[in-house]
């Protein structure tokens, strides 16, 4: 067949014959013509002629005519189908854009939002926070909500008179972003001056109030701020540098902290009665009124009925505010705790007795003439999963008076400032007025970030009797190790938070964290509060501040009822910023709860503070040579200026490797002596001897901290402001 194909395209060489195209083949029939068309084996070679000799190339035709010809028709029907169905999808979409209402309001899968409330909804709870007195920043309230006039903001004081109006100034728009201040004066106070002979800074003057607005600017991560800065900016405005400041330079601009003048009778502001403005409502283009417009709610569910809220509160302010506690406002640190008490939460209560201003220094039964503040252990004795059983109350102090490392918080000394409370799931939830009625219709309360733990009906998780049982995450008590991480636990507290601080107030603070400074100025502080997630832009919950009863808590309950019970931090901040809610729970900088963060994640490592952790786990186990000795600086030199620690776990990490035992003297000899019989108990505890030969030579971090709050309780040492222990 190839012969013949070819034949045709052979050029005669005789020069007497006619000449005939070499292109065209030719063929002794119409029947060889139509056989060879058709023909399945066709040539993948194609002559090329040329001057002197013919020259073959593949042809990029694989198969026949006919077959390309069917495949091509068949493509372009495809093409007609897929252009087709677009065409509807799109002509769909428009239609449902402009004939749905905000109750079916769509939103891509992928990116499903988690907005429940209506803009009605969030204009009250911005209102309500503002009227209370919980909005003390110049923050802006986002147009999305919408308020066409300005609210009265008892936290914030009168703006000044503008005496020369810029013609520059754009006209105000239809709507308004401030709140009016009508609240008292603020008198920032000078910064603490050096006293002669003063070996110890002052504590804060009782009642003064921490600008955070002011503190925002200086230590703001996204400014380009760095933690070294800001953490000399905080000691010196508190004066815990007294006796040491190097500065020579005026640091009259770096104080943060303020007083509210007294408020006179003519001044006292008019409490407004009138309904959240609204933004008039767009209409769709046909014509209806949508007054949601621009929120983008959560697929399949409908918008939240108007949360139920108190009258807002009139917040105390001036003179008027009290130097006794308020009984349904107490000053209370909350603490959550699963296992066994052991000398992670040693510490940081040792901390707390070191550091805040509790009258401890005073004779017993002498008060003090400010709020004195207490922090409430919420102790969980079993599994997360766990019921307690009916004697649980009584077995966990049965077993804290047992413990070595909790026995010495019982003593009648400290009575007054800490207090140990059981911690019950089902009471918390069922005292929770926006979670009581639908709780148990949850398939799970284990939600963290989307990642959900379910309970096994049949399996029970047991009594708070239960022993940990090694691998089992249901029955698992505690972190023993990093493989054994108590994840249900973890979980749990996520939401313990939120219920604790909405229903007693307050201020939660993981149990991983150290108290390094007197909290007085933030207590004065009425707004919410988290701080940042290093460099992220989301909030971390290792130190939150909510009001009681708050309608930002109210929010964040039933918005997390319906997204699947998840309180991990980085959910709330999406609720919080699809909700446009995000400037009443403010992100303080990190550089206030968590110094080293940024450093372990590889930031401001030009200019990082000290000390410099390239990593969480250096607090434990300090490198020799970066550290220079922790001991030699001491407490002091510990991010001086920053308000706490928090170390991020490693709850299998000893404070003290050397003297693993709580180690406070004569008053609780005998709890040393059975705490150190365990940590060593192959020598005999009453032969004991305390060579310094035996200790580690470069002691770490962790263990310089402890020593030093223990040294306190012994009395061989005042806190840090100078203060004695009286017994």
């Amino acid at each position: 067949m190839a012969t013949r194909y070819f034949a045709g395209f052979q050029r005669d060489t005789t020069r007497d014959q006619p000449f005939c195209d070499p292109h065209l083949p030719s063929y002794s029939s119409a029947v060889r013509e139509k056989l060879h068309l058709q023909s399945t084996g066709r040539q993948w070679l194609v002559p090329m002629t040329g001057s002197t000799r013919r020259i073959r190339l593949e042809s990029r035709s694989p198969g026949p005519r006919s077959r390309l010809a069917r495949v091509g028709r068949r493509r372009g029907f495809i093409r007609r189908c897929v252009a087709f169905l677009s065409v509807v999808f799109a002509i769909a979409v428009i239609i449902f854009m402009l004939l749905a209402t905000e109750e079916s309001h769509w939103t891509p899968p992928f990116r499903d939002s988690t907005l429940v409330f209506g803009r009605e909804n969030l204009q009250r709870i911005w209102k309500w926070e503002i009227e209370s007195g919980h909005y003390p920043s110049n923050g802006k309230i986002p147009e999305q909500i919408g308020f066409t006039s300005a609210i009265l903001n008892p936290a914030l004081p009168p703006a000044k008179a503008h005496t020369l109006i810029s013609p520059f100034t754009p006209p105000p728009g239809p709507v308004t972003t401030i709140t009016r201040g009508v609240g008292p004066r603020r008198t920032y106070l000078e910064n603490q001056k050096q006293s002669v002979g003063a070996a110890y800074p002052p504590r804060p003057i009782p009642g003064s109030i921490a600008d955070l607005d002011i503190i925002l600017e200086q230590c703001n991560f996204s400014e380009g701020k760095y933690v070294r800065d800001c953490l000399e900016f905080l000691r010196v405005s508190a004066g815990l540098d007294n006796g040491r400041r190097l500065r020579r330079g005026s640091v009259d601009e770096w104080k943060y902290a303020f007083m509210e003048e007294d408020r006179l009778e003519e001044e006292s502001f008019p409490r407004t009665t009138q309904a959240a403005p609204i933004v008039p409502a767009g209409p769709y283009p046909t014509g209806r009124q949508n007054s949601n417009a621009g929120l983008m709610k959560k697929r399949n569910i409908q918008w939240e009925r108007p949360l139920e809220l108190p009258p807002p509160e009139q917040p105390s302010v001036g003179s008027n505010r009290p130097t006794a506690c308020d009984p349904e406002n107490l000053r209370l640190f909350h603490m959550f705790w699963a296992g066994p008490f052991n000398e992670k939460p040693y510490v940081a209560l040792l901390s707390f007795l070191f550091t805040q201003n509790l009258g401890l220094h005073l004779e017993p039964g002498q008060e003090l003439d400010v709020c004195r503040p207490q922090i409430w252990l919420w102790i969980n004795p079993g599994p997360a999963a766990a019921v307690p059983n009916p004697t649980a109350l009584t077995d966990m102090y049965d077993a804290l008076k047992t413990n070595p490392w909790a026995a010495p918080f019982l003593h009648p000394r400290f009575k007054n400032v800490i207090k140990f409370r059981l911690w019950n799931t089902t009471e918390q939830l069922d005292s929770n007025l926006e979670l009581r009625d639908e709780w148990r219709k949850m398939d799970t309360l284990f939600n963290s970030g989307g990642v959900t733990v379910s309970v096994p009906a049949e399996q029970p998780a047991g009594s708070s009797s239960v022993i940990s049982k090694t691998g089992d995450m249901v029955h698992r008590l505690g972190s023993k190790s990093e493989a054994t991480y108590d994840r249900l636990s973890v979980i749990l507290s996520d939401m313990a938070r939120f219920i604790v601080t909405h229903r007693y107030g307050g201020i939660y603070l993981d149990a991983d964290t150290i108290f390094l400074r007197d909290w007085e100025e933030l207590w004065g502080w009425k707004g919410a509060f988290a701080y940042r997630w290093s460099y992220h832009e989301d909030y971390n919950t290792a130190v939150l501040h909510l009001n009681k009863g708050s309608a930002l808590g109210s929010f964040l309950f039933r918005t997390a009822l319906k997204n699947g019970f998840d309180f991990h931090p980085v959910a709330v901040s999406k609720y919080l910023k699809e909700a446009h809610l995000e400037n009443l729970l403010l992100r303080v900088p990190d550089a206030l709860f968590d110094p080293a963060w940024l450093n372990t994640e590889g930031y401001q490592m030009e200019r990082p503070p000290y000390p410099f952790f390239a990593g969480f786990a250096d607090f434990f186990d300090t490198p020799e040579v970066q550290s220079a000795a922790p001991q030699a600086t001491g407490f002091e030199g510990f991010f001086r200026g920053a308000f706490s620690y928090h170390f991020h776990n490693f709850w299998w990490k000893p404070f003290d490797p050397a003297r693993n035992w709580p180690d406070l003297g004569s008053k609780f000899a005998g709890g040393e002596r059975a705490a150190r019989a365990a940590a060593n108990p192959h020598a005999d505890p009453d032969d004991w001897s305390n060579k310094i030969t035996d200790d580690k030579r470069d002691l770490d971090w962790a263990t310089v901290l402890k020593r030093t709050f223990e040294a306190y309780i012994r009395g061989e040492r005042p806190n840090m402001y100078g203060e004695w222990l009286r017994w």
